[in-house]
């Protein structure tokens, strides 16, 4: 595989909440995807790499700065076109706004990103609003 291809079967998760953790970590398998999970910056670089088909944020992540790191996956050229689907409660609006912003594809509501998790990790972006 040249360095230039999405890994079709990786999806690449910045999420410190240990229940969405597992919630997406079924959903991936169920897809017969393989999950990467990003737990540190040096991680986020490395993504160039590996390519993968989809990150996914938890805005309210502690671990890594989400914005930050949006923003640094969105400046790579190899990573640009990656689809970056984020969630967060529905009453952070400023969050949502700068995660929007920075350049999350997808910002979801905790309740509809729970709902549409299959459909998100297969690829199937036809029911979200982009931003």
């Amino acid at each position: 595989m040249s360095s230039m291809t999405t890994d079709k079967e990786s999806v690449a998760v910045l999420v410190d909440d240990m229940f969405f953790g597992a919630k997406i970590n079924s959903a991936v398998e169920a897809c017969g995807r393989k999950l990467e999970r990003v737990k540190s910056r040096e991680q986020l670089e490395a993504l160039a790499a590996t390519r993968p088909s989809l990150v996914i944020v938890d805005l309210n992540s502690a671990r890594l700065d989400p914005i930050e790191s949006i923003q640094l996956l969105k400046a790579h050229s190899d990573l640009k076109s990656v689809p970056v689907v984020g969630f967060v409660s529905h009453v952070q609006t400023d969050l949502i706004r700068n995660a929007q912003a920075a350049g999350c594809d997808y910002v979801l509501a905790r309740s509809a990103f729970s709902q549409l998790l299959g459909e998100i990790v297969a690829g199937d972006f036809s029911g979200l609003a982009p931003k």
